[in-house]
């Protein structure tokens, strides 16, 4: 089910257990997998989050680890879809007769349907609804004509998954109960204020500071589309974030890599592979203060 967010926190904060975590991971395309050593930072420390809120690659990350995938078994799987080329391949071409169809639509609004390509190369355990994931999971959608958030948290996956990452130009929006709606990065690309109050404690993962650096020559015309957009999520990004502040905001130091850098993906984990200690000292600091949370200026 889908319900467009309203700017007020939640009030489920007051019903949290003591010490319990809420995780934000935010939209990054190709960045995003540098969420993988933040949920190994999880792991190590065996905690595990009480809400998972995602927006676009965040929350293809979130579904994941949500459905029980660990975040060491995240990063093989990661590795071995985009790293391997011929595994990528091979999930697309041993669909079944028909999906290429289904996945490529070239008279359309864009050239590929999300859910059914998330269908073809996600994780088999990933479930197909929202109530059969372990751990409670919130994605942020964009209602394209009511320019407004929308946010899943029940009812069939892939779909919200799908509208989420429905970045215009490359995968089409999707239809449901009677909206439109594309990625979630144009309304929240850093959601940590869809887990304002309902844990003790909010940690956010953001990665829109990408910094556009000056090449050899003038950028191409997808070069500038791609460079404008991440100005505009990192505006937004910072602007809400003004607003509400995690307890502890994460900014992997991937902004080297661009939006389509999916076979960069050892490297991309290798540049976030600090974060993971950063997670774990900020998580110790957060759960063994006694003077509780405390807000980074």
């Amino acid at each position: 089910m889908a319900r467009t967010e309203e700017a007020k926190p939640s009030k489920r904060g007051q019903e949290a257990g003591s010490g319990s975590v809420a995780l934000a991971l935010g939209g990054g395309a190709a960045r995003g997998i540098a969420h993988i050593p933040i949920l190994e930072a999880f792991d190590d420390l065996g905690i595990k989050p009480s809400v998972i809120a995602g927006t676009s690659i965040g929350s293809i990350m979130g579904a994941c680890y949500a459905s029980g995938m660990p975040g060491r078994d995240l990063r093989q799987f990661a590795v071995e879809l985009f790293e391997r080329r011929s595994e990528l391949l091979r999930r697309l071409f041993a669909a079944p007769s028909g999906s290429w169809a289904s996945i490529f639509q070239l008279s359309t609004s864009a050239l590929i349907k999300p859910d059914h390509l998330f269908k073809l190369i996600l994780p088999a355990q990933v479930p197909d609804r929202f109530e059969d994931l372990e751990l409670p999971l919130k994605v942020v959608a964009t209602d394209f004509f009511d320019q407004s958030q929308i946010i899943f948290e029940s009812g069939r996956l892939l779909p919200a998954i799908g509208a989420s990452s429905a970045l215009p130009g490359l995968l089409s929006p999707v239809e449901h109960s009677g909206r439109l709606m594309i990625d979630g990065g144009f309304v929240n690309p850093t959601p940590s204020d869809v887990i304002e109050g309902v844990a003790s404690y909010a940690v956010a993962v953001d990665l829109t500071g990408h910094q556009v650096r000056p090449g050899p020559s003038l950028p191409n015309a997808i070069e500038m589309l791609t460079g404008a957009t991440q100005i505009a999520l990192h505006t937004i990004a910072r602007s809400k974030l003004a607003q509400v502040r995690p307890d502890l905001l994460i900014t992997p130091d991937v902004q080297d890599f661009d939006s389509m850098d999916f076979y960069k993906t050892k490297e991309i984990l290798a540049a976030a592979e600090p974060a993971k200690e950063v997670v774990k000292r900020g998580l110790d600091q957060l759960l063994n203060s006694k003077a509780g949370p405390a807000r980074p200026k």
